[in-house]
Order: C-alpha cells, then structure tokens, then sequence
C-alpha cells in the first residue's frame, strides 16, 4: 500500500525526532539519517560522519543551526552534483527556500538565537525544542522531495 504524502512528511518528522530524542545522533546526523534511508540510502550510512561537525551550530559554536545544515546536505543527496561544472538548477533555491522557511517560523536561523530564551544548555526545554526543530527540518525536506517528484 502506498504512503500518502502527510504519512511520508509525519513519518520523517517523527524519525528524525527519534534519532535525536534517543541521543542515537544529533540534529544535523538525524535530519541527513532520516531522508537518507528514507529514500532507500542514496549513499552509505557511515556518511553520517559527514553531519557530526555540524550540532549546535557547527561545532558547539551556536551559529547556524544544526537541524538546517543537515537539511542542506539530505537536499543535496537529490539537488547536489557529482560531476564538475554540472549544472544543478534546484540545489540553490531549494536550500534558500528551506533557510527562508525556518527563519520565517523560527525567527532565526542561527543556533545562539534560536536557544536563547532558554537559561541552561542542557535543560529538558531547550533539547525539545531543538529536536521539534530538527523534526521540522526533516519534514520540510521529504515535502519538498514529494512535491518534486523525488519521491512517491
């Protein structure tokens, strides 16, 4: 039976708010974990090294958030290239349009921002919403996917 399209985004929120919620990875490692396998591993898993630089805004040092770097990179697993000089028409508007999507419902895009009203790091608080964030990202992509045609 085919997935609709709400169980398909509902399905990648979910995984990715899983991942992180379990401490299995971290936003970036979630986000690119989740759509990677759920478009049936387009690269290997151990390319989840490639996200682990990127939780808490690069590194730890709270700039762009996490969640949206690993949207970026699960885009580029579909809208990226491989080839020099290829053309990737979809690559750049897609990643502003996830940038611009998160700052419009967020406010920011930055991780310092984004966490600021919360007065402990390590607060129950401040890790939910992080993961709703990083379950946002991961939704938004497989949207963007289904409504492309990347996905069925």
């Amino acid at each position: 039976m085919k997935k609709t399209k709400e169980t398909l985004i509902n399905e990648a929120r979910q995984e990715a708010e899983d991942y992180y919620r379990r401490g299995d990875y971290y936003c970036s490692e979630a986000v690119l974990t989740t759509i990677n396998e759920m478009l049936g591993e387009e690269v290997p898993s151990e390319m989840v090294k490639l996200a682990s630089g990127f939780p808490v805004g690069i590194g730890k040092s709270k700039c762009l958030c996490g969640a949206i770097s690993g949207g970026v990179m699960a885009l580029g697993l579909k809208y990226g290239r491989t080839e020099p000089g290829a053309p990737m028409p979809k690559s750049f508007p897609m990643n502003a349009a996830l940038h611009n999507y998160i700052k419009d419902k967020y406010g920011s895009t930055c991780c310092r921002v984004l966490i600021k009203e919360f007065d402990e790091f390590n607060s129950n608080e401040r890790a939910e919403h992080c993961i709703q964030i990083t379950g946002e990202v991961a939704a938004w992509v497989m949207e963007q996917f289904i409504e492309d045609g990347v996905v069925e």
